[in-house]
């Protein structure tokens, strides 16, 4: 995938810079994986706005995406890449031996026609599904689980990626996209390769409209609202708004918000880079 630059036809396409979609092999997802998606604008249920700066977008299906990757060994044939409006990245669909259809996230390097497997003793190559076991030391991967069975949470959107780098008994441990390095339960599932449509991080939307299709509306900023609404509004002219700090007064810009005595933080070996 690339990205191509718009003539400025318009005041829209002067700045944009979008995908060319050469990926994607067709427009229209699997019927029987897609399901609807209904907004709620931010509303909650007695039409009370509880989330702002959320609303409107494009109508959009939902695509059931199979992030456990369990059907072990049965070889499955990419059919299609196609795009996903709920996601970053692109997604293949599996057309399994024993004739099911499922979706899963695409790989940077996945084509049409590629047979992908699951399973302990299944090839280390891009697509496949294998525990952390089994996986070769130095491996670029993805959709990576952090308990057995619980399907793939981590690096699944456009371009990212984690890589194995040791084992230490029961556990493997990973460098996360973020930085940090952790120990995972060498059990669970990984699969091979880098998240599709790398490009994504290039692309430049080029007008507020566009912003708006994707159910966003306009964020305004705290300096700008009256004190009674922000705790950095008020001030004569273009006061700076004292220190950053959130709406509710909860300080920005290096406030560590984790809880120190979260259960997981054993397994963290290195903190992600500030």
């Amino acid at each position: 995938m690339a990205v191509k630059r718009f003539k400025p036809v318009t005041p829209g396409t002067r700045f944009r810079v979008g995908a060319d979609y050469s990926d994607v092999t067709t427009n229209v997802p699997e019927k029987s994986l897609v399901v609807s998606h209904k907004r709620s604008g931010g509303r909650n249920h007695s039409g009370k706005m509880t989330m702002r700066y959320l609303g409107g977008g494009h109508k959009q299906s939902y695509r059931l995406i199979d992030f456990k990757r369990n059907k072990f060994d049965i070889p499955a044939k990419v059919a299609t890449i196609e795009y996903d409006p709920n996601r970053s990245a692109r997604i293949a669909l599996l057309h399994y031996a024993d004739g099911e259809k499922r979706y899963m996230i695409a790989p940077t390097g996945l084509t049409v026609g590629q047979v992908v497997l699951s399973g302990e003793s299944v090839a280390p190559e891009v697509g496949n599904t294998l525990p952390l076991k089994s996986i070769p030391l130095g491996s670029i991967i993805h959709n990576i689980e952090l308990n057995p069975g619980q399907g793939g949470t981590i690096a699944r959107s456009a371009g990212t990626y984690a890589q194995l780098s040791a084992r230490d008994g029961k556990y493997a441990i990973i460098k996360l996209p973020s930085g940090e390095t952790r120990m995972i339960l060498a059990t669970c599932l990984a699969t091979i390769g880098s998240v599709s449509n790398a490009e994504k991080a290039n692309e430049v939307l080029g007008k507020a409209g566009r912003k708006r299709w994707l159910g966003r509306r306009p964020r305004v900023r705290g300096v700008a609202m009256n004190p009674v609404d922000h705790p950095m509004g008020g001030g004569e002219g273009r006061a700076s708004g004292g220190h950053p700090r959130s709406r509710k007064g909860l300080l920005a810009k290096g406030y560590k918000t984790r809880d120190k005595k979260k259960s997981s933080d054993r397994y963290i070996i290195e903190r992600r880079k500030k």
